[in-house]
């Protein structure tokens, strides 16, 4: 890699702990006002110093987070498709990398969707993207997506990462799966687990925890920090789990703790 491209993995990848905090707040592009983001400005500010990259789209970066922030930005570069759609995988890429450098991005993120019926477009548009990053020195998040009639375990997971990586991508984000370690394994690129829909507090904390013993170099957590009854409390819990190696009980204890000093 090169120094600009190191430098700016290392902005979300922590060099201290080799893990990564990252904050999804990029469900808007296709979902709307997502419940806990109606004035996502107002939702995200008070997280910005527990996170380590905030992803997110150039509407919402330009209209919602102040330009004095440090946190690095994690762009969402695909879209096209909304909620209304029963093809979620008919995405292109609807951000031109001059505008995600015009907005200082540490790096650019986009959807693959493995063996649904526009897989091949949006492997290409990884390749696009890959070539726009290796240009100006800007790393690649890739998001994995597998198809409605494949299961998300091991094997598909895998293959939709390894295909992510081999295509260029810089790190890649996943869903979490039984045999965890061995999709690690096979994939050559920084696994990032996604946390998914909204589930209750603890579970959100055990994800993180099997996530990181398996391999995993951190979690994008979206719902699960910004649904909760406290968001700040949160996500500082489950801060704990990936740069502080906290127990599940432990983060659940502080969770508690800083909601009850909250209340």
């Amino acid at each position: 890699m090169d120094w600009g491209m190191k430098n700016r993995m290392a902005r979300i990848i922590q060099p201290k702990t080799g893990k990564a905090l990252m904050l999804a707040v990029d469900h808007g592009y296709f979902l709307g006002p997502t419940s806990g983001l109606e004035d996502l400005g107002k939702t995200v500010a008070p997280l910005l110093p527990y996170t380590d990259s905030l992803m997110l789209t150039r509407g919402a970066l330009r209209q919602c987070i102040n330009a004095a922030t440090n946190t690095p930005i994690v762009l969402r570069v695909s879209g096209g498709n909304s909620v209304l759609e029963e093809d979620l995988s008919d995405e292109d890429l609807t951000v031109d990398i001059e505008d995600a450098i015009r907005l200082n991005a540490s790096a650019i993120t986009m959807s693959i969707y493995v063996g649904s019926p526009h897989q091949h477009q949006t492997i290409v548009n990884l390749a696009k993207a890959v070539d726009w990053g290796q240009k100006f020195g800007i790393p690649v998040l890739a998001v994995t997506a597998v198809g409605k009639e494949m299961a998300r375990d091991e094997r598909y997971l895998s293959l939709a990462c390894r295909i992510a990586a081999e295509t260029g991508a810089h790190m890649v984000k996943t869903y979490y799966c039984e045999d965890f370690s061995r999709l690690v394994k096979k994939v050559p690129i920084p696994v990032v687990v996604a946390g998914g829909k909204k589930i209750p507090e603890k579970e959100a904390f055990e994800l993180t925890f099997k996530s990181i013993r398996e391999g995993a170099v951190g979690v994008d957590m979206g719902r699960n920090i910004f649904q909760a009854e406290s968001p700040v409390a949160m996500i500082q819990a489950v801060r704990s789990i990936v740069h502080e190696n906290h127990s599940v009980k432990k983060a659940l204890e502080l969770y508690h703790d800083l909601l009850s000093k909250k209340n």
